[in-house]
């Protein structure tokens, strides 16, 4: 079979390619069955064509397959068409797109494209395999309203996040960041083992939590934030964050937050490649284990 990735981020030509379901249909057998098709059933390999479009039907043991089935586009509420043109949007956009947003747009409950965006966000997770290496700044912020009497690391009902950035000649290149309880060598050290590669020229403030990992990390220095100017780079990225999330979102529970934050990385390392960012979105959405 033929196949032909998609490329783009022009709205109007994605339309042309994706205006129906069987388009779209087709596009996702092309993905799941790259490398050749095999029974989930029975292992078998050969087969012909099902009852729906771009099925497949065992030839031994009968057994009928979507190009859905097994994805997180399987039993989708909604028509296919519509599902591709939400990830769509929320893969290309330079801010990706609200719930509110995608249900004034494609007439859908506001509900529904909330839990079709979970999956999404569930598909942006970081893969972990390319760790941030050469030069990586790292610090902590937090996500949440102004409270009284709570200063410094004290977050109280704030949500606290850690993020690293990977300073590149000429500029900055990927980032990634997670939700932690407290700025705690414990709680840093999964972070930096997932996200950081060993031999990186480690630089973090000079919390007392990071110093223990100078054991994983022999490059991991310290040096004043002098509020954040020794940091610029990583403070305007942080700031970037925190803006993208009161304009679009509004408001953000400790529970989702993780998920908005694997969607803004997701976009933001990426950013050089839009072109095929879409194409990557669904890959994984086959690729993963569906969410009910």
């Amino acid at each position: 079979m033929q196949k032909e990735n998609y490329k783009g981020v022009n709205s109007i030509a994605f339309t042309r390619r994706f205006g129906n379901d069987e388009a779209c249909l087709k596009y996702l057998s092309e993905i799941k069955w790259e490398y050749g098709y095999k029974c989930k059933k029975c292992g078998h390999e050969k087969y012909c064509n099902g009852k729906k479009p771009y099925s497949r039907r065992c030839n031994q043991c009968g057994y009928d397959e979507s190009p859905t089935a097994g994805t997180m586009l399987d039993k989708c509420k909604f028509p296919l068409h519509l599902a591709f043109h939400i990830a769509f949007k929320v893969s290309t956009k330079k801010k990706g797109m609200s719930t509110l947003e995608l249900s004034r747009e494609f007439e859908l409950r506001q509900k529904t494209c909330w839990d079709f965006k979970k999956k999404i966000q569930q598909a942006m997770k970081s893969s972990k395999q390319y760790k941030l290496t050469g030069d990586v700044f790292v610090d902590e912020f937090l996500i949440g309203e102004k409270e009284e009497n709570k200063q410094g690391r004290s977050h109280g009902k704030k949500r606290l996040v850690i993020v690293a950035l990977e300073k590149v000649k000429g500029g900055v290149g990927r980032a990634y960041a997670k939700v932690i309880e407290a700025s705690s060598s414990k709680e840093f050290k999964p972070f930096f083992l997932d996200y950081i590669n060993k031999e990186a020229n480690v630089t973090t403030d000079v919390w007392n939590g990071y110093k223990p990992l100078r054991k994983e990390y022999p490059n991991l220095i310290q040096i004043p934030s002098a509020d954040g100017n020794n940091f610029p780079e990583i403070h305007i990225h942080i700031m970037n964050i925190k803006g993208w999330l009161r304009g679009i979102h509004h408001h953000c529970s400790k529970e989702h937050l993780q998920g908005y934050l694997d969607e803004y990385h997701f976009r933001y390392n990426r950013r050089n490649n839009m072109d095929t960012i879409f194409h990557l979105l669904m890959k994984r959405m086959v690729e993963n284990i569906p969410i009910r």
